[in-house]
């Protein structure tokens, strides 16, 4: 497995990640099998992916508990990346607490559910202005001096913001939402991100499942997909036209539009990684094979033309 330097100076680590979110109860899903999902971390960690993604609020806190069971005995094999700071009830979103006196609470049952003495890259899973940027970094600037964090990431947030946390102690990696159908950060967010020496975790590979060319219209009722602007009404058809293209070029490749998805990503930029959502040890040699699959200059022109920013309708970001 190719590696990836996280930041200026950072530490390596796989240029493909395995985001551990699903494996649990997230949004009213069901967790998945837990045997299962043990076995593919480890299975993971076998093929060189050492990059493991979790959040401290990923089904109240099963997730890590799942993470440090099969983390255990190999920590050394593993690259923790903890999100915390959202707050739930019952499964239903509250808000976020960035408060000092709550980051250091947050970590420490964090380290507790791992079961180990410190997080390789901790960092909150948003901003919204009710702390200021340099008190919420300088508090996990505090933690890494206390040896219980190495490295500071961020997750979606602005340019401006980006650069707040920079000043405010060097930042190891960004991780956002970035797919073929999800490209506005270009603009603004990667350049910045590159500018500083600052990785970029891209997670949502196939924009929430649209670009797996699975998907029909109309969608069934009781479906989540139909809470985003994405999958809804005359959007989802125009979208899914769209996808047809991802569709062809991927059967004449002999791919998946999956592999495709996750490999335009992956094309983006030594410093990117994509972040892929696994529970099952089935999918990870089609998701590792993605990583070595390159494109024709006709292929890449006719992806980037046809999904060019703003060619998908729609989105699949919630206002919380």
């Amino acid at each position: 497995m190719k590696k990836i330097q996280l930041g200026n100076n950072g530490p390596l680590v796989s240029k493909l990640g395995l985001g551990c979110m699903r494996m649990s109860s997230v949004w009213g899903s069901k967790a998945q099998d837990e045997t299962e999902s043990i076995a593919t971390i480890q299975a993971a960690l076998d093929n060189g992916i050492n990059f493991l993604n979790t959040g401290d609020f990923y089904g109240a806190g099963h997730n890590e508990l799942l993470v440090g069971k099969a983390i255990k005995g190999r920590r050394d094999d593993a690259f923790i990346s903890v999100k915390f700071g959202a707050i739930f009830h019952n499964g239903q979103w509250l808000g976020l607490d960035l408060r000092p006196m709550a980051i250091k609470n947050f970590i420490n049952y964090s380290l507790v559910r791992l079961g180990i003495d410190n997080i390789d890259l901790y960092q909150p899973c948003r901003m919204d202005g009710s702390v200021p940027v340099e008190d919420i970094i300088g508090t996990v600037a505090d933690l890494v001096k206390e040896g219980k964090v190495r490295h500071i990431g961020v997750s979606e947030i602005t340019a401006e913001q980006l650069r707040a946390a920079n000043n405010a102690y060097p930042i190891s990696a960004l991780e956002i939402g970035y797919s073929l159908a999800d490209r506005q950060i270009e603009a603004d967010l990667l350049p910045t991100a590159k500018e500083l020496g600052i990785s970029v975790v891209a997670f949502a590979n196939t924009a929430e499942g649209l670009l797996t060319g699975d998907m029909k219209a109309p969608l069934a009722a009781d479906d989540y997909h139909n809470h985003f602007s994405r999958f809804q009404g005359d959007n989802l058809v125009k979208n899914l036209e769209k996808v047809e293209v991802l569709k062809s070029i991927a059967a004449d490749k002999g791919v998946t539009p999956t592999q495709l998805a996750i490999a335009w990503v992956n094309l983006q930029g030594e410093h990117i990684m994509p972040l892929v959502s696994m529970s099952r040890r089935t999918r990870l040699p089609e998701n590792i094979a993605a990583m070595n699959i390159t494109f024709s200059d006709s292929e890449w022109e006719t992806l980037n033309r046809e999904f060019a920013p703003g060619a998908i309708l729609g989105g699949t970001y919630l206002q919380r």
